[in-house]
């Protein structure tokens, strides 16, 4: 055995408690931890011929990344849509780590973490109140929630043409619609071959919205001439957090024949509150749904979950089983997670959610929901009532989109104010207007912290 590894092996509980105090560390001071950085590490390009052990290389991570490692799992940090931690997730995803489980069988083989997943899958869906008839799974992120969603979506797609894309690929134009796809759904179209270009776009409801116009809608589907297609509707839009109608699209289904695919990353989420479940009115009623747990769930990052109704379970393992791999056993004897999800080897990404749906409940993430989106309003009063920002579109839920009324200092403004380490938000575009983006969904979050950055957001206005 190489001498470093036996010697590690041996102060392994040294280097845990030293690891576990470096972490407590960081959490505890997590709230004045800078939110971006300037400075650059030199990279390092040789490996060493001898290695350093743990210890020595723990304490150059120290000197060379640690201290300029921000706070993005702070309370301050608001840019694109990052969640936090919460304590139980911590306590699950170390234990991850340490059981070091490839997730896969639900029985047999001498392995119990497919259950464990099965079995998260199935708390989500109560916190969410989805029906029972959807079977899910966790990827890494809503980009492979969405490509693992809309790859079944494709196969259901050759099958209404009496073909097997998996096995013998794409021979149709595949249509696919959508009002305000994110980024994500477009990158899966195009790993999938179905391209990201190929999508008809909906137009978008009147006013200020950015949910799909129902008429418009009709009308695209009219130009179809009754062929099939793939619907990509949106449960909480990047800029705005707007909502599709999801009742209008259900009453659709009994006239045309479409895969009906949600990305609910992180606006499904408003389902976990009485006083918001309403903007998700009839989402069970999809074939599919991307949800995003490292956002508002608040855990560690590569964790999401696909839901897919159970109907489609022979579509999905088409899509994914392993053919050929006669060592995998068959895949209809007995259930196994590699033929049902993009990846076969997987860590034991459930059990962080896992753990934290078990210490919070239900009741838990209900006062987290509506305690981000207190805070979001609360911000977004500043923005309404001081006079050198607006409000570029309602707040539906957890984010505020907005800008300066002098639209031309948006840029050097959002420079200035993330350099402050304070804060970060991000520049985004919204109906032609420069704007700005902030979203909360961390648990740590409070007015407290709306108020230290407001007053950031004054003197940097003043500067300028």
């Amino acid at each position: 055995m190489n001498p470093q590894l036996h010697h590690d092996n041996q102060i392994l509980q040294e280097i845990l408690q030293l690891v576990q105090q470096q972490g407590m560390d960081y959490l505890d001071d997590l709230q004045n931890r800078a939110t971006s950085t300037a400075k650059v590490v030199e990279k390092v390009d040789t490996l060493q011929e001898e290695g350093l052990g743990t210890i020595a290389a723990l304490q150059q991570f120290n000197q060379r990344f640690e201290p300029v490692m921000v706070g993005s799992s702070g309370p301050r940090y608001w840019g694109f849509v990052t969640g936090g931690t919460t304590p139980a997730a911590i306590a699950g995803d170390w234990l991850a780590t340490i059981y070091d489980q490839n997730t896969q069988s639900a029985k047999g083989a001498g392995d119990v973490s497919g259950l464990i997943e099965l079995e998260t899958i199935q708390l989500l869906s109560s916190l969410f109140n989805l029906p029972k008839d959807f079977f899910g799974g966790f990827v890494t992120g809503a980009t492979l929630s969405n490509f693992t969603c809309l790859a079944v979506a494709r196969q259901w797609f050759g099958k209404q043409k009496d073909k097997d894309f998996a096995k013998d690929g794409i021979s149709e134009k595949i249509h696919v619609l959508s009002a305000t796809p994110h980024s994500s759904s477009l990158k899966s179209l195009a790993m999938l071959g179905i391209g990201s270009a190929n999508v008809i776009t909906v137009e978008v409801a009147e006013g200020n919205r950015e949910a799909l116009n129902i008429v418009d809608l009709k009308k695209k589907i009219a130009e179809l001439n009754g062929e099939p297609f793939i619907l990509i509707s949106s449960a909480g839009t990047v800029n705005t957090v707007d909502f599709d109608d999801f009742e209008a699209i259900n009453t659709l289904r009994s006239e045309y024949n479409f895969w009906w695919h949600i990305d609910a990353a992180f606006g499904g989420f408003a389902a976990c509150s009485p006083q918001y479940s309403h903007l998700v009115k009839g989402w069970e009623n999809a074939d599919s749904i991307t949800v995003d747990c490292h956002k508002w769930l608040n855990v560690p990052y590569e964790s999401a979950v696909f839901f897919i109704k159970e109907q489609h379970q022979l579509l999905q393992m088409e899509s994914f089983q392993n053919a050929n791999a006669a060592y995998l056993g068959n895949p209809l004897d007995n259930f196994s997670y590699l033929n049902f999800l993009p990846e076969n080897s997987r860590r034991l990404k459930a059990l962080p959610a896992w753990f934290t749906l078990m210490s919070y409940g239900k009741k838990g993430y209900q006062q987290l929901i509506q305690d981000c989106v207190a805070v979001t309003l609360s911000f977004a009063d500043f923005i309404e009532q001081h006079p050198g920002f607006k409000l570029l579109a309602p707040v539906w839920l957890n984010t505020v989109c907005f800008t300066l009324q002098n639209e031309e200092l948006v840029a050097p403004f959002l420079q200035k104010l993330n350099a402050t380490g304070k804060v970060f938000m991000t520049p985004t575009q919204y109906k032609g207007k420069k704007g700005i983006r902030a979203a909360f969904v961390n648990w740590r979050t409070t007015t407290e912290d709306v108020e230290l950055v407001t007053a950031e957001m004054i003197k940097v206005l003043e500067l300028l």
